[in-house]
């Protein structure tokens, strides 16, 4: 599109010299239209008609060679190829100078996390650095609200002795609520205090259902206790808890949280429940675990919403322990319960729980006089104890036997005759069990380690080909006991025999665990499988 216009000066002059007349004209119009215009100094043009020419150039279409524009356009591409902007790495990734060994020591030792050598694992979830001004305007402020509604004394935690872990409860509770969308969240010792409580918690709550619904349900299979784990505590069902708890207002105190979306308000959430229980079981153990969980958020395993889907059920015939029969067990036996002292293991009721009576009827067969004893000898057993009675000692190695055989005894070989003679309730147990003991270790080991980082220093460390992998290495898997019709193909198929291995390891977890306790865990992941030995990455 070509638009011209043309000043011409008229013919006509005006009477006075400094008033001109010209006339303007345009294609648009074939009117012209006159103007005059009066200047004190009006330069005399050098020609009568004074012709300006305006190209106006349809932006679609390529600009003419000679262009300004086209020249100005080209120069800022050139500028945005020659020298990109770069955009700044954000504050997480920049690094900065190490500390000095001065400052570093001196940084740990006045660190809270080495306050304590009574209580290891309670010391290395406290912050790292003392709290602040603005950590106790919060205790003050929220504090008596949170306990009220736990149902905790309302005085201060410093009362207790230096040897009552629940002197840190405070602490550790004002930790538990600060969850990573919170305000506080932001300074560090706050934040990488409540993801060490919460990855602890976590597995807290996973080990006590376990352990509650394999005694409730002495005849039931893990899948469908698995099911009511996950509708006790998934994460669409926490903050159901919580607000049965009237805990919503510490978890988000400016906000209704039943009008939030699904995403933001499930994971705080989450965090904070898991992070409390964290903090109960470290201060006052797992008794106090299954009051909060029945007692004050009101629980129920009974629920229709926690109810395991209907399936097919193996008919079982065999015996249960002469405690579980046609009595159903409640949170307040298994909290309360304490073993006899004359008992033959750390965790009696667990043991009679997952070993069936009828596992003596295997007593002296084949297995027994071949491979147990290289089996035994392999992990160490049986450790020695301090009995008064030699015959305590005696039914103990005998037991122990058994849940060794129940441990390799394979789920094809007696499974759709007797569904409890097989490994896999050993097996839930211990890996329940290990999870635990493992967050334990790593929390002790990296006192200045965030949850995020030690949840996926847990996650490779135990991943079930390694699991296998440490049995298969001390040769124990030679002894797994399998269906005639499926040997060959599980010792010649490791996409069969491998997660086999690995939930035999699992279920000798679970079996020290009942046995001996916590303690013969630890010895048989660190010393007898070395389970954190470094793995060669693949090729």
């Amino acid at each position: 599109m070509e638009l011209s216009s043309t000043f011409i000066e008229l013919p006509k002059p005006c009477p006075s010299r400094a008033c001109r007349n010209f006339s303007f004209s345009s294609s648009f119009s074939p009117f012209p239209i006159q103007i005059q215009l009066k200047t004190q100094n009006f330069t005399k043009p050098t020609s009568q008609n004074v012709r300006i020419l305006a190209v106006a150039v349809d932006p679609q279409q390529e600009l003419p060679q000679n262009s300004p524009q086209r020249l100005l356009k080209e120069l800022a591409e050139r500028k945005k190829v020659i020298s990109p902007k770069k955009k700044v790495p954000p504050k997480n990734f920049i690094l900065r100078p190490p500390m000095d060994d001065k400052k570093l020591a001196e940084r740990f030792l006045q660190s809270p996390q080495l306050s304590l050598k009574a209580f290891p694992l309670l010391s290395s979830c406290l912050p790292s650095s003392r709290l602040n001004n603005a950590d106790k305007t919060w205790i003050d402020e929220y504090m008596l609200e949170a306990k009220q509604a736990l149902g905790y004394p309302l005085e201060p935690s410093d009362s207790f002795g230096d040897e009552n872990p629940a002197k840190q409860f405070d602490t550790l509770l004002y930790l538990a609520f600060q969850h990573p969308s919170c305000e506080r969240s932001k300074a560090r010792h706050v934040r990488s205090g409540h993801s060490r409580l919460s990855f602890l918690g976590q597995y807290v709550l996973e080990l006590g259902l376990a352990e509650y619904f394999l005694q409730r349900y002495p005849r039931e299979s893990p899948g469908p206790m698995r099911e009511r784990v996950f509708g006790l505590i998934g994460k669409r069902n926490l903050p159901k808890w919580i607000k049965a708890a009237s805990l919503q207002n510490l978890v988000f105190p400016f906000e209704d949280m039943d009008k939030m979306l699904r995403k933001d308000r499930e994971p705080p959430v989450k965090s904070v429940f898991w992070a409390l229980f964290g903090a109960i079981y470290l201060c006052f153990g797992m008794p106090e675990v299954y009051r909060i969980l029945f007692e004050v958020f009101g629980m129920d395993p009974e629920a229709e919403d926690c109810q395991p889907k209907l399936r097919r059920q193996l008919e079982d015939v065999d015996y249960v322990s002469v405690e579980f029969e046609g009595n159903k067990l409640i949170w307040q036996d298994v909290a309360a319960y304490k073993p006899p002292e004359d008992a033959l293991f750390a965790h009696p009721r667990l043991f009679r729980a997952c070993v069936p009576p009828g596992m003596h009827r295997f007593r002296g067969n084949i297995w027994d006089y071949d491979s147990r004893p290289h089996v035994m000898r392999a992990l160490g057993y049986p450790l020695r104890m301090a009995d008064r009675i030699r015959d305590i000692t005696e039914a103990r190695n005998i037991e122990l036997g058994l849940g060794l055989q129940l441990s390799f005894l394979h789920p094809s070989k007696y499974k759709f005759e007797h569904p409890r003679f097989c490994y896999e309730r050993l097996e839930y147990l211990g890996q329940k069990i290990q999870d635990i003991v493992m967050a334990e270790r790593l929390l002790m080991k990296h006192l200045d380690a965030p949850g995020k980082w030690l949840q996926e220093r847990h996650r490779r460390v135990l991943m079930n080909k390694f699991c296998g992998r440490y049995l298969r290495e001390k040769r124990l898997h030679n002894f797994i006991i399998y269906s005639e019709q499926v040997q060959d193909k599980y010792e010649h198929n490791r996409r069969l025999r491998n997660p086999a291995t690995t939930a035999v390891q699992q279920a000798l977890h679970g079996l020290s665990y009942t046995v001996y306790g916590k303690p013969d865990v630890r010895r048989l992941m660190f010393e007898v499988f070395d389970f954190e030995q470094i793995q060669p990455k693949a090729v």
